[in-house]
Formats: structure tokens, C-alpha cells, sequence
């Protein structure tokens, strides 16, 4: 038979007290495990790149003359053609975030000069601006100069490279501001009205609530404007600029070989803007988490 000490030390057991929840060790979690923490699996798009990456090493290495030499001439306006993407896109992306704000801004003189300038800009073909700029431009500023009797202006010439940024960017700024306006409308406007009842000011919500969520809403279709921009730099090779294309159809002037020529500039576009997509790809599927 059990003995007394057997029954207290039962009746001890029953009167303890739960233990608190907040004092429990934690749960192992499967990403603390050496080994098993969750890898991100690559982009089976890269597959295509390196098809295409490989084709291009093939046509240069099996046949170098011409497609080696043709590489060769065109690597300079490759560079340019990075180059201007780039400082281009920059400059985009501060218009169209400026142009957006002021699409949806309650001062009807902001809201008025933002709307005419997108309706206006999106009104003309990019051709058409690069054009303009370039010729129609200069001769502009040369009339002003005279008139007003300004030698700087009255013999201005014109620069390539800094008009076709300037181009780019009028053109490809309006299309942002809409891409901006339309993502920071999709925001729910109780955002807007939470961070005001917190004792923020307008541009203070705006700057730390409603722009990082928009920014998550509005990276696809501003990936898509870099794409198109980085195929559209194509254009300013009519306006002296000395890109990819333009290299391109010096190269075939010369050499009377546009099989080769134009079948080596493609795969380098290709390659860039397969490059460009992948890594606006990663990008979006970084924002998500």
C-alpha cells in the first residue's frame, strides 16, 4: 500500500500551477536548423540568357571576321547606350514622381500644369521630341540670343548626348507621372487620414506611409518603362548620337554585310534587356516580403 508521502507528493503535483506560457522555451523553428533554412531557387528564365550569352560567344568565336570585328567597332556605342539608360532612367524617375505628386496635388495651378504636360508629351512620338530637341531646339535658343544680344545663346551648339537626355527624359517622365499618380491612388486613403490623425504633415505621410507602399505597387510597370527605355535609346542614333545602332549602321555602310551586323546588334539588345528583366524580376520578388 502507498505510503503517506506518496499521497502528498500526488496532491503537491495537482496544486501546482500551470507553467506561463512566456516562460516556455521556444518552439525550434525550422529556419534555426543548420541546413534547412529555405533557399531561393533561381530564375529559370537565366536559362534563356545564358542560350542567348552562348550563341553570341559561338558566332564571334567560330566566326570571327566579321562578327568579332563587328563587336569590336560597335563595343563604344554599347557603352553609350548603358550609359544613357542609366542617367536617363534617374532623371525619369524623379520627373515622373514630381509630375505624379502633382497630378493628384488639391492646388489647381500644380494640378493644371502637371496634367497639360502629360497630355501634351504623351501626344507626340518619342521620335518626333528627340527630333525637336535636337534641331528645332538650338536654332530656338539661337533666335533668343540674338534678340536679347546674348553672344552664349546667340552661338549656342547644340551637344548630342546631353539633348537625347533631355528628350528621354521629357518624353518618358510624363508616361511615370502616370505610372506614380496611379500608385499612390491605389493606397487607401484611411492610410492617408491614420498618419494625419498621428500628427504627421502631408508631405511627412506622404514621404514615410503612402509613398513606400506605392512604391511596392508601381515597380512592375516602372520595370517595364526601363525595358522599353533601354530599346527606345535605339532612336537617338538619327540624332548624332553615337549608340549601339548607330555603330551599328556605320559598320554596315562600310562592310555592305547587314546580315551579320543587324543579327550581332539584336543579340546584344536581347541580352541587355533580358538581363534588365531578371533583375527587375528579383526585385519585385524582394519587395514582397
Amino acid at each position: 500500500m502507498p505510503s503517506d508521502g506518496f499521497f502528498r507528493n500526488l496532491v503537491k503535483t495537482f496544486q501546482k500551477k500551470p507553467p506561463d506560457l512566456a516562460e516556455q522555451p521556444p518552439t525550434p523553428k525550422l529556419d534555426f536548423i543548420l541546413g534547412a533554412e529555405p533557399r531561393e531557387k533561381l530564375d529559370p528564365w537565366w536559362w534563356l540568357v545564358a542560350a542567348v550569352f552562348v550563341l553570341l560567344v559561338l558566332l564571334m568565336a567560330l566566326k570571327p571576321d566579321p562578327y568579332w570585328d563587328i563587336f569590336l567597332f560597335v563595343r563604344d556605342g554599347l557603352a553609350i547606350t548603358v550609359e544613357l539608360t542609366a542617367i536617363s532612367f534617374v532623371f525619369i524617375i524623379i520627373v515622373g514622381l514630381i509630375g505624379g505628386l502633382g497630378r493628384i496635388a488639391k492646388n489647381p495651378v500644380v494640378h493644371f500644369i502637371a496634367t497639360i504636360y502629360v497630355e501634351v508629351i504623351r501626344g507626340i512620338p518619342l521620335l518626333v521630341q528627340l527630333i525637336w530637341w535636337y534641331f528645332a531646339a538650338p536654332a530656338l535658343i539661337k533666335s533668343i540670343g540674338e534678340a536679347i544680344h546674348f553672344d552664349a545663346m546667340a552661338n549656342y551648339r547644340a551637344n548630342p548626348i546631353f539633348l537625347a537626355v533631355v528628350g528621354l527624359v521629357i518624353c518618358y517622365g510624363a508616361y511615370m507621372a502616370e505610372i506614380f499618380r496611379a500608385g499612390i491612388q491605389s493606397i487607401p486613403k484611411g492610410q492617408m487620414e491614420a498618419s494625419r490623425s498621428l500628427g504627421m504633415t502631408y508631405m511627412q505621410s506622404m514621404i514615410y506611409v503612402i509613398l513606400p507602399q506605392a512604391i511596392r505597387v508601381v515597380l512592375p510597370p516602372v520595370g517595364n518603362e526601363f525595358i522599353m527605355l533601354l530599346k527606345d535609346t535605339s532612336l537617338v542614333s538619327v540624332v548624332a548620337v553615337a549608340d549601339l545602332t548607330r555603330r551599328g549602321r556605320e559598320f554596315m555602310a562600310s562592310h555592305f554585310n547587314p546580315l551579320e551586323v543587324w543579327t550581332l546588334i539584336a543579340l546584344l539588345y536581347l541580352i541587355l534587356t533580358l538581363v534588365s528583366a531578371r533583375f527587375i524580376a528579383w526585385l519585385e520578388k524582394r519587395r514582397k516580403y
